[in-house]
């Protein structure tokens, strides 16, 4: 199915002479002057080399049939990160270089799109949001705005990020999936 560069969005697959990629970022260029572009980086699926294209955004690509379904995730070993379709049960095993950054957020029970060509995974969907526990950050500091100020913090995962000054320790927050950055505090 050919569609126009500029739909494109992170974690699509593409086809480009014959061999599957998925889109790892893109970014829409629109210069003063000139034909605006759409820059693509992508991961060629058959042996993971990263390729970086440029696109008119009226250019025609060629789109891949992937079948995006809802999985699990079980567990991790040494293998990589296991998946269960719960609708067949079916177990999917999925390479820690395909979850990335993404790992650290994966929570057992939590609920992920992977994208399926052919029945082996390509690509996978973390949920853009995850709740996660303050376990460390400094105390607050008589006397600070609690607008506008920053102070950072290290979540019940490891991950560090930085969180308004009035967040203290034991507190449970919202954080975005893509970066790790805070949105709110939890509301359970």
């Amino acid at each position: 199915m050919k569609v126009a560069a500029s739909s494109l969005r992170k974690g699509s697959v593409v086809d480009i002479d014959g061999r599957l990629y998925v889109v790892l970022s893109v970014e829409n260029i629109h210069p003063g002057k000139g034909t605006p572009v759409t820059q693509l980086d992508m991961r060629r699926i058959s042996d993971g080399v990263k390729v970086s294209e440029r696109y008119r955004t009226t250019e025609q690509v060629e789109r891949a049939f992937v079948d995006e379904r809802e999985f699990t995730f079980l567990y991790q070993d040494g293998e990589g990160f296991h998946f269960m379709n719960p609708e067949t049960y079916d177990q999917v095993t999925v390479s820690a270089e395909m979850v990335g950054d993404g790992a650290a957020y994966l929570a057992d029970g939590m609920a992920v799109t992977l994208s399926l060509h052919d029945g082996s995974p390509i690509a996978i969907e973390l949920p853009t949001r995850a709740t996660l526990e303050i376990v460390e950050t400094e105390p607050t500091v008589k006397g600070q705005t609690a607008s506008g100020s920053y102070k950072p913090a290290v979540l019940s995962n490891g991950v560090r990020t930085m969180v308004p000054t009035y967040i203290t320790a034991g507190t449970r927050i919202v954080v975005m999936t893509a970066d790790g950055s805070y949105v709110e505090r939890a509301k359970d």
